[in-house]
């Protein structure tokens, strides 16, 4: 089977998948973390691989940047492939001045700015959350790797360049404790079509102390995240 984004012509996806939002970094995890990778996609340059880690058949496959992005892929992976379990790798902008680059923040749920999940005409507000078992995974896994890591609400933003220049303080006042793009649309997904989602990130840049990682750290410098993800992938 084939999607209009999603085009693997007989190669498998596996149950359990990975999502950065670069595939650049889905390419650089399938070349050096996964064991006998295979290319499952290239349509519009959006890699996505399957390949095996530990014995147990792991997929991963890039995103792209924001909530429409992420929607598509999420949806399509999980509808019509199979996926039942979604671990994003990413980066996230800290919001507290107590995190450093390189921490961990595993997104237990995400508060939004989005009007994504007007779509399910709800009759009130339904927040995104995580999947328990899989967050509860990668907090014993941080925690025995010697990771610090955050565990907490976090914000997924629609807007990258914002005109209301309080807006991140008011957040981060209600202790948010991240800024990202995608992971609320993640968590709608996974919740409307019964599968399990999670979003381990990386803080790549402080906001309020103005510290960020460079390019090339954003691609291939975050080990850490990547290896809870692989760890829990295989439980």
């Amino acid at each position: 089977m084939n999607t209009p984004h999603i085009k693997p012509d007989g190669v498998k996806i596996a149950e359990t998948i990975l999502l950065p939002g670069d595939p650049l970094r889905a390419k650089y995890i399938a070349e050096n973390f996964l064991e006998n990778a295979q290319q499952f996609n290239s349509v519009r340059n959006m890699f996505g691989y399957t390949g095996t880690y530990k014995g147990k058949e792991v997929s991963v496959m890039g995103t792209g940047m924001g909530m429409p992005s992420m929607g598509i892929y999420s949806y399509e992976l999980i509808k019509f492939f199979g996926v039942k379990r979604l671990m994003r790798i990413g980066t996230c902008g800290a919001l507290q001045e107590n995190m450093k680059l390189y921490d961990v923040v595993l997104a237990q749920a995400a508060a939004t700015d989005s009007n994504y999940a007007s779509q399910y005409n709800m009759p009130g507000t339904l927040p995104p959350i995580a999947s328990y078992s899989l967050l509860k995974s990668a907090a014993e896994t941080a925690e025995s790797m010697g990771v610090n890591s955050y565990v907490g609400n976090v914000l997924s933003s629609d807007v990258f360049y914002g005109a209301d220049a309080t807006a991140n303080e008011k957040w981060t006042k209600m202790g948010v404790l991240a800024i990202d793009m995608e992971t609320a649309a993640l968590y709608y997904n996974a919740m409307y079509l019964g599968a399990e989602a999670l979003s381990i990130m990386t803080v790549s840049d402080v906001i309020p102390t103005n510290e960020t990682a460079s390019v090339e750290e954003r691609q291939t410098a975050f080990t850490a995240m990547m290896n809870i993800a692989l760890e829990v992938a295989t439980k």
